[in-house]
């Protein structure tokens, strides 16, 4: 019987990094060995285990040690610490919108009366912000507290026309108007502006600080500009579209390889056809996109009955999911999944504006700091204190800028860090003729396959049947 003083000449214990697991093992096997579980149990404690000891496996081992001579075994295990649960943002709203025809009193149907809107009345909730949750700390195998990672605050996104109460719990509407989720997430309430017809010859072009929203057609050559949404009950033909928030068009895109649809958010439409399309966030399509170029921030989804992507060029910062992609006749079909080209523009000019923004405030401080020296060894002139109380000012602006800027910066370089989750999925057809890219990678469709998915695995393209 070997005496837990002269275990450590058999026995060493390891640590995982994390501290959360310790395994035992033997250092010099030696025909014979034998202890007790007393001499073990304080083996271990002397080796700082002294917490999550595994009854069993100290039980086997005192019993078997000869079992163990050449392989170790996990003598503790600790707990883990549960991390706290983020704050969130519930909406008082529906953001989807109803697009089912109204039914009057009498029965019947008004196909008019398509597009509904989300109006609210002023001083309306329209959100409220829920706080973290606090999370339970581990103990690690050594005794030691291991601390939980704390949840992340929930924040208002503010946008115009509305206001948070005193303890910023809730979000109301100070007008009456439709409520607006404009891109980065900022909840707005905009006035509407209707075009009862078509935005022709006879309305001109339409630029308006709200949401527009337009009971028939937007014609060849004409501009539809909001701050807001723009929501179209007709078609599109060849015209410009822009709007901060999303793009809805109940009846379609034809583009004639003219003009642009550009949504801040999402873009809703039943076709796209020879059109330019582009949106921060979907393209969510429910027939086909035809020879198109679109470019989505988040995801373009073509699965409605068609659901049909032929020809063109489609690009999604996270998946493209349609039924059919490409035709028999081999079309040259580009589906491009796990580039934000809007995102990485977007970081450039950041880094640029906080380059500025830092030389700005160095400038600003000197200033200050001038002001003060000369303040100290007598006084200001009246124009001296104006211009300090100014320059306060300006770098308390340039201060919460700076912030801003490094938060949104860390908010894209954690999203374009994920792209492993880049997917197309196939939910029919894929025809020879396509060509998926993911990154850096391509992969040329030579045969036709059904129901399958495409995603990038260790250096190239892997191709997996649907489940």
């Amino acid at each position: 019987m070997v005496e837990h003083l002269a275990l450590d000449r058999h026995l060493a214990v390891s640590f995982e990094a994390s501290k959360m697991s310790a395994k035992l093992r033997f250092v010099k096997p030696e025909e014979g060995f034998a202890c007790t579980e007393e001499a073990l149990r304080q083996f271990l404690q002397d080796q700082n285990v002294r917490f999550g000891l595994l009854d069993e496996a100290i039980r086997r081992f005192v019993v078997s040690p000869e079992s163990y001579f050449f392989e170790e075994v996990e003598i503790a295990r600790g707990i883990s610490p549960v991390d706290g649960q983020n704050g969130r943002i519930e909406f008082m709203f529906d953001e989807e919108e109803d697009a089912r025809p109204m039914q009057r009193e009498d029965g019947r149907v008004d196909y008019k009366e398509l597009i509904r809107l989300k109006n609210v009345g002023k001083g309306q909730l329209l959100a409220r912000r829920f706080p973290t949750q606090p999370g339970t700390p581990g103990t690690a195998v050594t005794g030691e507290e291991v601390p939980f990672k704390p949840g992340k605050e929930a924040r208002f996104k503010i946008g115009k026309n509305v206001v948070t109460d005193e303890t910023h719990t809730s979000l109301y509407a100070t007008i009456e108007g439709m409520v607006s989720r404009t891109d980065n997430g900022k909840i707005n309430v905009f006035t509407v502006y209707e075009v009862h017809g078509d935005v022709d010859y006879s309305t001109g072009n339409v630029d308006f600080v709200g949401t527009v929203v337009i009971r028939g057609s937007v014609l060849q050559g004409f501009r539809v500009k909001a701050a807001g949404d723009i929501r179209v009950q007709g078609g599109v033909e060849g015209a410009e579209l822009f709007a901060e928030g999303s793009i809805e068009i109940s009846g379609g895109v034809i583009g004639y390889h003219k003009g642009i649809v550009k949504a801040g958010t999402n873009v809703k439409s039943s076709f796209i056809q020879d059109g330019n399309v582009e949106a921060g966030e979907d393209v969510i399509v429910s027939q086909s996109i035809m020879h198109s170029d679109v470019r989505a921030g988040k995801q373009v989804i073509c699965e409605g009955s068609k659901g049909l992507i032929v020809g063109g060029h489609i690009q999604a910062g996270e998946g493209v999911t349609a039924r059919t992609i490409g035709n028999s006749m081999a079309t040259v079909t580009a589906i491009e999944v796990g580039v934000l080209p809007n995102l990485r523009n977007e970081l450039a000019d950041l880094h640029k504006k906080l380059r500025d923004t830092t030389e700005n405030l160095q400038k600003t401080n000197q200033a200050l700091n001038l002001l003060e020296q000369m303040a100290q060894a007598g006084s200001l002139a009246a124009d001296k204190l104006a211009m300090r109380a100014k320059l306060t000012v300006t770098r308390r602006q340039q201060e919460q800028e700076k912030v801003h800027a490094k938060e949104r910066i860390f908010e894209i370089e954690r999203i374009l860090e994920d792209t492993g989750r880049a997917k197309v999925v196939v939910r029919d057809t894929i025809y020879g003729g396509a060509k998926i890219v993911i990154g850096r990678y391509t992969k040329f469709i030579k045969e036709n396959s059904s129901r399958v998915s495409f995603q990038y695995l260790e250096g190239d393209i892997a191709m997996t049947a649907n489940l």
